[in-house]
């Protein structure tokens, strides 16, 4: 998924993410902003996954949100 395509469904996106991924704060999510790489750091840090794991399970969210 390109850039403009998370940007687009990021609102989207973040509802649906903020009840699978509770650990993250507000700071947490502001930080990320449309950047999947930074979401993607700040759940290895919270959850302990690994970044590729973490950014797979990201990817998958937004497949279903398409």
């Amino acid at each position: 998924m390109n850039a403009d395509q998370i940007k687009g469904l990021w609102k989207q996106f973040r509802g649906e993410a903020r009840s699978r991924w509770g650990k993250l704060t507000d700071d947490d999510w502001t930080t990320a902003e449309g950047d999947v790489e930074k979401l993607a750091g700040r759940i290895q840090e919270k959850y302990g996954d690994t970044r590729e794991a973490a950014r797979e399970r990201i990817d998958a969210l937004f497949e279903s949100l398409r």
